[in-house]
């Protein structure tokens, strides 16, 4: 990257294969962290400070369950209807399905939408039926470091994980791990440093 400075964001992620808004957060990080320097319409380039590696000792130093959020959970048997109208009360972009609090599957914002536009129902459709089901479901144990996380949600490209205790072969939704999260633990780091 050194002999293509600067470079846009829009050519970072064209040369990674991905796009520009998946990529946006780990820019965001890697700024924050000092790793490189902005310089709005022009680029991004390898920053001249010198990196503080006592902010990735700290980072690596927080488990998910230091910065976790409280679970949104529905039902297998909830209406795709009721289940948009929790997301929007609740402002997130994930829904965790459980039963009994056994982690069964998840609902994101897409596949609300993918159901909504598919023309049935809401009201008489459970999200059983539309959840991303447990056996491809991404997760995370409470004692996991921040930084292992935010590894699962950009390899797996989504937006929040669930934070699992596992119980007699059973997966316990304890929490919540999002991009929210992670990128408001890294703020505080750099507001000490």
């Amino acid at each position: 990257m050194e002999k293509k400075q600067p470079i846009t964001g829009d050519t970072i992620a064209e040369h990674l294969n991905l796009t520009r808004a998946t990529l946006r957060p780990d820019l965001t990080i890697l700024t924050m962290c000092g790793i490189l320097d902005a310089k709005p319409k022009v680029g991004y380039f390898i920053s001249s400070k010198k990196t503080d590696f006592n902010f990735f000792e700290k980072l690596s130093s927080i488990t998910v369950n230091d910065i976790k959020s409280v679970p949104i959970v529905v039902s297998e048997e909830t209406s795709v209807y009721d289940t948009i109208v929790t997301l929007f009360l609740e402002n997130v972009g994930t829904i965790f399905v459980v039963n009994e609090d056994d982690l069964k599957g998840v609902i994101s914002r897409k596949d609300l939408l993918k159901a909504a536009m598919g023309g049935g129902n809401l009201n008489n459709m459970p999200v059983g039926v539309i959840m991303t089901r447990v056996q491809k479901i991404i997760y995370c144990s409470p004692k996991e470091d921040i930084v292992e996380a935010a590894e699962k949600i950009i390899d797996n490209d989504v937006d929040c994980i669930p934070i699992v205790e596992k119980e007699n072969h059973k997966l316990k939704v304890i929490g919540r791990i999002s991009k929210t999260n992670i990128t408001r633990a890294v703020i505080e780091i750099a507001k000490e440093l």
